[in-house]
């Protein structure tokens, strides 16, 4: 189903479009065409919209038709609008262009390389104490087959127990123990989200979400986040109104890649539209419990949930270690017991030994949590120091928590930037890696969880680069990375 736009909405998305004063000011139209490819390159007007009529559009941002006729024909000419007579206009891009996101790829082991490209922490040091007295733990499970498909009942209990103290009523027949939080989505979309079925995610959103959700073959629109404010509630709820998505995927905490935190109204709204819409919802936690200046936190999505429409998902890779492949779903007891039988198909349950060492940390997760935030908190400080020193053109806002900064460059350059940063030992995450169809060239995601020197040095390496990349030669080809 096509959506649309209206001309109050667009008006907003436009902000101060006009041509600049001067000698040299570009034609009204020009400047509006101009702040209309801008949205689409940024991800924030999704493609295939159809944009509100002429005469709709004028009124909403009091200036002539004439002018808008003007700025829909230039739009057309460089292939950013398509449009039939009696039926509207469309975004698109140039010739077709659509350039498909992938999240998952082949790593390359580098020591002398400065990895940006992976948002996760190391191993904290309480790790091997836990494993050594999950060893001893061990010898219990010893005289059964070892599968738990569901999960080590103690586990799920200790994750029920968190819910429970965040505002969330959960029993452990609640929770299904998944390995890593990438699983507990794979297996969600897999019983939730039929082949072909649309599906409505955020722009920019996490690359491996999108890979999921391309191997369902699903649909995907897209609501597109500001750098500044993050949601647009009018946007966003429209959005599902008009496409009534199947599915929904948001990343509410500190979302990854920008860090916004969704706001307690918008949450509440959200849940009431989806169920009104009849779409289900998955909620990507991975960061809920990064929380870097204010600890106060929003009540979870699925506090508002009266009609099993929430899923939520997280797990243990961003606070504690990602090589422990310990994540969850939290639904219905139901909903578990059918999520259960469909990942046996997979990997029958998740090791025994992961889920007895996850256990020994969450009995500490006050003490382990706290540490990483301090940590994070000072790494980030660190990033935004030297990003303001040695790149001041650059647009940052500074995340209240998570693990990631999203920065607007002082151009469309992300994917050459971080070919070029390659050739000085900096491996990046290039903005349309978390977008769809090539756009969010003009944004980068840095994380900060590498030790501040190393952030410092990339960041010296990156400024270094970029002050010689318009006159760059012709690039080569580069091994794929992992980006997470």
């Amino acid at each position: 189903m096509t959506t649309s736009v209206r001309g109050d909405q667009l008006a907003r998305l436009l902000g101060r479009w006009h041509a600049l004063p001067g000698r040299r000011r570009s034609p009204d139209y020009a400047a509006l065409a101009g702040a209309v490819r801008g949205l689409l390159s940024d991800g924030r007007l999704a493609l295939g919209v159809r944009l509100p009529a002429e005469r709709e559009l004028a009124e909403a941002l009091a200036i002539s038709r004439t002018t808008v006729s003007a700025a829909y024909r230039a739009l057309r000419e460089t292939g950013h609008l398509a449009s039939r007579r009696g039926a509207g206009s469309w975004t698109t891009l140039p010739h077709g262009h659509r350039v498909a996101s992938s999240g998952l790829w082949t790593p390359e082991d580098d020591l002398d390389m400065i990895d940006l490209g992976c948002a996760a922490s190391a191993a904290p040091v309480e790790i091997v104490p836990a494993a050594r007295a999950a060893a001893d733990d061990l010898p219990r499970y010893l005289g059964s087959a070892g599968y738990h498909p569901t999960g080590l009942p103690e586990l799920r209990a200790a994750v029920a127990e968190g819910y429970t103290a965040r505002g969330v009523p959960t029993s452990p027949e609640q929770i299904l123990i998944t390995s890593g939080t990438q699983q507990a989505l794979d297996l969600v979309l897999r019983l939730s989200v039929p082949v072909g079925a649309p599906v409505l995610v955020e722009t920019p959103t996490y690359p491996n979400a999108l890979a999921a959700l391309a191997a369902r073959r699903a649909r995907i629109s897209t609501h597109g986040l500001d750098i500044e404010g993050g949601w647009d509630g009018e946007m966003l709820l429209g959005a599902l109104r008009q496409i009534k998505p199947r599915m929904t995927y948001v990343i509410p905490e500190f979302h990854n890649p920008t860090g916004h935190l969704m706001p307690t109204e918008l949450r509440e709204r959200l849940v009431a539209t989806a169920h009104a819409t009849g779409a289900d919802l998955i909620v990507d936690e991975s960061f809920v419990d990064l929380p870097l200046d204010d600890p106060s936190m929003p009540p979870p999505v699925a506090v508002f949930d009266r009609h099993s429409r929430v899923t939520s998902i997280g797990g243990m890779s961003k606070a504690y270690w990602g090589g422990l492949r310990i994540g969850w779903v939290r639904a219905s007891a139901p909903l578990v017991q059918r999520l259960a039988a469909i990942r046996v198909g997979v990997d029958m349950a998740s090791p025994v030994l992961e889920q007895l060492v996850a256990v020994h940390l969450l009995r500490i997760s006050d003490e382990i949590v706290a540490a990483r935030r301090a940590q994070l908190r000072f790494r980030r400080d660190t990033l935004v120091a030297a990003l303001r020193e040695q790149l001041p053109e650059w647009r940052l806002v500074v995340p209240r928590g998570g693990v990631t900064l999203w920065a607007e460059l002082d151009g469309p350059i992300s994917s050459a930037l971080s070919r070029a940063a390659e050739d000085v030992g900096v491996r990046l995450a290039p903005g349309p890696r978390f977008g769809l169809d090539g756009t969010l060239e003009r944004f980068l995601r840095l994380p900060f969880t590498l030790p501040a020197d190393d952030l410092t040095e990339a960041v010296r390496r990156i400024a270094s680069v970029r002050h010689d990349l318009d006159h760059a030669t012709r690039p080569t080809w580069r091994t794929p990375v992992v980006i997470t």
